[in-house]
């Protein structure tokens, strides 16, 4: 009976080995590129509709803008990936709470109309955010 035997080439042998080695390393970057768009995105809906269509003056600070962020990548508790997430630094300097006045703003209340950012934000950013993602892991995987 023949035999054949195939073998990777060296080179790729060794930067599979070393991605394997990097991948902690590497996915909250890759992650964080594609947060970062999506960040981008929900700051500028936000500044867009705060302030905008009121029916008295508005009495924003901006602290709402300003607690906008990026949390870092991290490795979820159950062990079965990794996420980032764009949200609400918490509490705010008069003692309310950030996630509560984005949650009026988005979906509305009595009284106030909503003025979606959020999801607008994540359904018009995803393709570009994938698009970052992947050229930040081959830019990752090419520095190997």
């Amino acid at each position: 009976m023949a035999k054949v035997e195939i073998k990777l080439p060296t080179d790729l042998e060794e930067r599979l080995s070393r991605l394997a080695e990097k991948t902690d390393e590497i996915i909250p970057k890759v992650l964080e590129a594609g947060g970062e768009v999506v960040l981008s995105k929900v700051r500028s809906n936000l500044s867009s509709i705060v302030g905008q269509g009121t029916k008295e003056e508005s009495r924003s600070t901006g602290e709402l803008e300003r607690s906008l962020g990026l949390s870092p990548a991290k490795q979820k508790r159950d062990g079965s990936g990794w996420d980032v997430k764009v949200g609400f630094a918490e509490p705010r300097s008069d003692g309310g709470n950030n996630a509560k006045i984005a949650n009026i703003l988005e979906y509305g209340k009595h009284g106030q109309a909503p003025k979606p950012f959020l999801k607008p934000a994540k359904s018009s950013s995803k393709s570009a955010a994938v698009s970052a993602m992947k050229a930040k892991f081959e830019s990752e995987v090419n520095g190997l």
